[in-house]
């Protein structure tokens, strides 16, 4: 039943962001399961109770980090670990670590970026799961690039491809489907923002929208991404045509970060006023951020 629920929730949250499901899967998890957890189970379905518990809690972390509440969203996250580890749930708790780097790669938190990407790794490696342990690498290379460590960084992207292309998927659990090459090549591209490289970052940036069109958040973020590497690249005219995409992705979408994503384009395009298609985007964008 928490599973079917939190399918449910994802589907949403996929499609429309965290602020259309926050509250509803922390009422969820603070009821629903936090009730079912008070009773008394075998081993085997008392583990299965206690991973989908963490995979509830870490739902509710990841909403809370997409509306800006990030204190509270590693609270959880925090939660979600001990919860995994007492199922002894190795891949969802290298999952989770890794969805923790990734919420302190986005707040610019480079050290902590890599501690928890190579905690993601080793236990990734240790639960013989090779695409949360590429997941792994590129984060880490992400936290490198927030450092402003390019060989660092080139060494951990490296290690990303050859590890994503030994990963056996048959056997992935089911809550890593999101995790392809449209998917990893959008984490290429944010790393190569990060480092400054926005020529890099612009045939990343343009392959991760080749991408399933039930992840309408992701799309609009990786739009965006489009529009920032080509602004860092000092292409305005690409960059404004692909800001204006992200802008008519993010209608309908309630998400702190894609509204700290059209921020970043409009402060990136600001010098360059006096562009129609810079003017235009300014003015929409304004618009949709102070929503």
């Amino acid at each position: 039943m928490i599973r079917q629920m939190l399918g449910a929730f994802r589907t949403v949250d996929n499609q429309y962001g965290g602020g259309y499901v926050r509250e509803r899967v922390v009422r969820f998890l603070h009821h629903d399961v936090a009730e079912l957890l008070q009773g008394q189970y075998d081993t085997r379905t008392g583990a299965a109770l206690l991973s989908a518990a963490a995979e509830a809690t870490q739902l509710a972390g990841w909403a809370t980090y997409d509306v800006g509440r990030h204190a509270l969203a590693q609270r959880y996250m925090v939660q979600a670990l001990h919860l995994a580890g007492a199922a002894e749930d190795r891949p969802l708790g290298a999952e989770i670590l890794a969805a923790m780097s990734h919420q302190a790669a986005y707040l610019r938190s480079g050290e902590e970026a890599i501690d928890l990407a190579r905690a993601a790794g080793r236990a990734a490696a240790e639960a013989g799961v090779g695409a949360i342990a590429a997941e792994a690498a590129v984060l880490e290379a992400q936290g490198h690039a927030v450092n402003g460590s390019a060989s660092a960084t080139a060494s951990s992207l490296d290690r990303a491809e050859r590890l994503f292309d030994q990963a056996e998927r048959a056997t992935d659990p089911q809550w890593l489907g999101y995790f392809d090459e449209a998917y990893l090549a959008a984490r290429f591209g944010q790393t190569f923002t990060a480092l400054g490289r926005g020529d890099l970052a612009v045939r990343f940036a343009e392959r991760s929208l080749d991408m399933d069109a039930r992840y309408a958040r992701g799309r609009m973020f990786n739009l965006a991404l489009v529009a920032r590497a080509h602004a860092q690249d000092g292409n305005v005219e690409e960059a404004a045509a692909a800001g204006h995409k992200a802008l008519e992705a993010a209608e309908g979408i309630n998400s702190a970060r894609s509204r700290d994503y059209l921020a970043e384009i409009a402060q990136r395009l600001a010098p360059h006023a006096g562009i129609d298609a810079v003017d235009t985007y300014q003015t929409r964008a304004h618009d949709l951020i102070a929503r």
